[in-house]
């Protein structure tokens, strides 16, 4: 019961935080309508206007969701399940895995993507960040490139770039400016031997970020919807945890290597 009460309520919070965040009247939920299709409705709609879900549209948002549900040992579940060991309760949990989400490191990948792409600006600037990407001493990198995991190729990504295509054409964005600048990048990016040698292809995140931003979302929620979608996965493997029981209290091991040698003259 609490697992549902917390995926009921997650995309509540979610759409709320923007609609107070940019000072517009709050949308309730619609049990008429799907998981998605209400929280678009509560994040995208007014209340003077009846709100009418695109299916193709409905369909990206709910596959970012899907892909983003679980990555297996990261950073946030590892803290869910950490702080679940201790016996705490389930909201207690999820909230410390939200925290983790707090740091730049974990959870705003696709935002950097469109804050990248914001600084470039311009497709004719994308052989100067393209050098700049390739320079040890820049510290210019580029976003949406490239994975810890995945040594490759994302596996997906390749639904996203179907997904970024079909949302592209059913909104007549193909010759928007930041679309195209994207579109341009990705180009490039896949011909360009540097990358092609590094295996830098496009991630998960780089398109996810071109769809949320195609969908209207603004960057400064894309960690939020990411957290939404990572909540499934949280509850699973918090149930999964308490659900053992040979199950107890985490603690990582650690090993003490001793002090830094110091030459005392």
């Amino acid at each position: 019961m609490v697992a549902i009460r917390l995926l009921a309520k997650v995309p509540t919070i979610v759409a709320m935080c923007h609609k107070y965040s940019s000072g517009m009247p709050f949308m309730y939920p619609q049990n008429k309508l799907t998981y998605v299709e209400s929280f678009m409705r509560m994040m995208l709609g007014t209340p003077c206007d009846e709100y009418i879900p695109n299916p193709v549209l409905v369909n990206a948002l709910e596959r970012i969701l899907i892909l983003h549900a679980d990555h297996e040992q990261n950073a946030s579940t590892s803290t869910v399940r950490l702080a679940g060991s201790s016996g705490a309760n389930p909201y207690a949990c999820i909230t410390s895995g939200i925290a983790c989400l707090w740091g730049p490191a974990h959870g705003g990948a696709n935002e950097a993507v469109l804050n990248m792409l914001t600084e470039i600006g311009d497709a004719s600037r994308i052989p100067e960040y393209i050098a700049k990407a390739k320079d040890k001493n820049d510290p210019f990198r580029l976003m949406g490139f490239g994975h810890r995991v995945y040594k490759n190729y994302d596996p997906r990504a390749k639904l996203m770039r179907a997904t970024c295509h079909e949302v592209l054409t059913e909104l007549g964005l193909h010759d928007d400016k930041v679309f195209k600048l994207a579109l341009e990048l990705e180009r490039i990016a896949l011909e360009d031997d540097y990358f092609i040698a590094k295996k830098l292809y496009p991630n998960v995140d780089f398109y996810s970020g071109i769809v949320l931003h195609a969908l209207g979302i603004p960057t400064n929620m894309f960690t939020a919807i990411f957290a939404m979608g990572r909540t499934v996965g949280w509850i699973a493997h918090w149930d999964e945890m308490i659900s053992d029981p040979q199950q107890r209290i985490g603690r990582p091991r650690q090993l003490y290597t001793g002090a830094a040698r110091r030459d005392v003259p």
